[in-house]
């Protein structure tokens, strides 16, 4: 949906199951309908679509892409945003780590997002501006001992070539934004600036690159790693970088007493990656790849050596706290909306994406997932018209 200050709002459709075309095209017409009809039932409605690599290949063809273009003006709907991280299947099966696969490294990852670029291109409404999200390049892990391999500067490099050619074509403000995540290639505010400086000194002087390339700021990863959005905000647009979207989520947090962490085992699952960081007197001691790795190394240590508070990947409400001993991250959400009151011009671009419904302990999923996802519409709704940001034009 449209609100003040020309900002979109939608929720990212890997709420929901969607493999290929005719997966994802049944999930919009059964879920995102009914959502669509308790939240926004007679204005234009913004969609927030995650399309894999064979569901994008499939609507690439002409006639079924028709048949969507048809589809959206009949239901008065629209696409401003794609999710284009997860490459493959992100439901119903182990995905953890090889989310990231394929990565920036390599050839089938340029040729997905390029093509979800052109697809975006076709979808995009008039005066609207058209993002795609993706993964903070590669997983730390798969760098080994080598470094960040040249093939990965290389294919962004062509990739925002494949941005700026559409955009001189049509006349659209089209850009690509780079999600730093706990463990990824760049994690932290800090490490994504590093890695955009360093993919700057490839595209010469002339920073129209920026342009097309930015930051896709997902408020639970980077409260995951323990940063304050001023200070976040901040450093990214100090050093000249645009915010394509920001995500909004929030993350599990606990303090790791026996009690707790015992609790914490029912947040354990064999589908999604939950990476843990830990703090001692605010700053991070130590980084955990899982959540079931880092309660095993807990079990044979002191209280003391845990620290003091957890922090971990697992995305709970934006609505409702996941109630003793857990607490969550919702604070960086409001401090990001708080950002956005004080400056609107600095994203236009909000998608709520809490896509772990399936997975979460049973307690915590005790309404239907529309039920739950209307509900975040209305806490963040709520939000934003409390900051000018929704409401009244």
């Amino acid at each position: 949906m449209k609100l003040n200050h020309g900002i979109h709002l939608a929720y990212c459709t890997n709420v929901h199951r969607g493999g290929d075309w005719a997966e994802t095209f049944n999930s919009l017409t059964k879920d995102v309908m009914r959502v669509r009809a308790r939240v926004s039932a007679d204005d234009p409605y913004a969609i927030g679509l995650r399309l894999g690599a064979d569901a994008a290949r499939q609507l690439a063809d002409p006639s079924r892409l028709l048949e969507f273009q048809r589809w959206l003006e009949a239901n008065n709907s629209y696409v401003f945003t794609i999710n284009g991280f997860p490459y493959g299947k992100f439901h119903g099966t182990r995905v953890k780590e090889q989310v990231y696969r394929p990565d920036w490294s390599t050839s089938e990852r340029l040729e997905y997002t390029n093509l979800l670029f052109d697809l975006l291109s076709e979808l995009l409404p008039a005066g609207v501006d058209g993002s795609v999200s993706t993964l903070p390049g590669s997983f730390k892990e798969f760098m080994g001992s080598v470094g960040v391999p040249d093939a990965i500067y290389d294919n962004l490099e062509s990739c925002c070539q494949h941005i700026e050619n559409l955009t001189k074509r049509t006349g659209q403000d089209l850009h690509l934004g780079l999600e730093p995540e706990p463990l990824g290639l760049f994690e932290t505010s800090g490490e994504t600036v590093e890695f955009l400086d360093t993919l700057g000194t490839r595209m010469g002087s002339d920073n129209s690159w920026k342009q097309r390339i930015g930051v896709n700021y997902d408020t639970c990863h980077l409260a995951v790693e323990f940063e304050e959005p001023s200070a976040a905000f901040g450093r990214i647009l100090d050093s000249g970088y645009r915010i394509s979207k920001i995500h909004l989520s929030s993350a599990l947090t606990v303090v790791p007493t026996k009690e707790a962490l015992e609790s914490l085992a029912d947040f354990h699952e064999e589908v999604y990656l939950h990476q843990v960081v830990a703090s001692r007197n605010g700053e991070v001691i130590h980084r955990t790849k899982d959540l079931d790795f880092a309660l095993q190394d807990a079990a044979g240590q002191s209280f003391g050596g845990l620290g003091e508070e957890w922090r971990i990947h697992f995305h709970v409400p934006l609505h409702a706290s996941p109630g003793s001993p857990f607490g969550d991250t919702r604070n960086h959400v409001l401090g990001t909306l708080d950002i956005l009151q004080e400056n609107s011009a600095i994203c236009s671009h909000l998608e709520m994406e809490t896509y772990t419904w399936e997975v979460l302990p049973r307690e915590l999923r005790a309404l239907d997932v529309v039920d739950q996802i209307v509900k975040e519409y209305e806490w963040t709704i709520r939000e934003l018209a409390n900051r000018g940001l929704a409401g009244p034009h």
